[in-house]
């Protein structure tokens, strides 16, 4: 078992330690603050990162029309790149 790269031996330890510190009937009450502090900071992180997605998703769909145009854009200068060819091409024939 390793939990936060705490073994269990570590783990022991400190629950011994809190036990002589806290006390008995103090013990159980501190374990379920610090469940419901850990529940809180691990629903915390998800918001947080269920933002950051959100605003991920977002920026692609701005983009991708923007790269969609840009491909048809390419596209056309394309097809004019190649129109011109074959009329230089028609050209330097007929004048040879």
């Amino acid at each position: 078992m390793n939990i936060f790269g705490v073994g269990l031996p570590e783990v022991t330890v400190i629950l011994i330690l809190a036990l002589l510190i806290f006390g008995p009937k103090k013990l159980p009450e501190l374990g379920k603050q610090l469940g419901k502090t850990l529940k809180s900071l691990k629903k915390a992180s998800n918001e947080f990162q269920n933002e950051i997605d959100q605003v991920i998703n977002e920026e692609d769909k701005e983009e991708s029309p923007k790269s969609i145009e840009s491909m048809q854009t390419n596209e056309i200068d394309q097809e004019k790149l190649d129109s011109e060819n074959k009329n230089l091409s028609k050209k330097e024939k007929s004048n040879n």
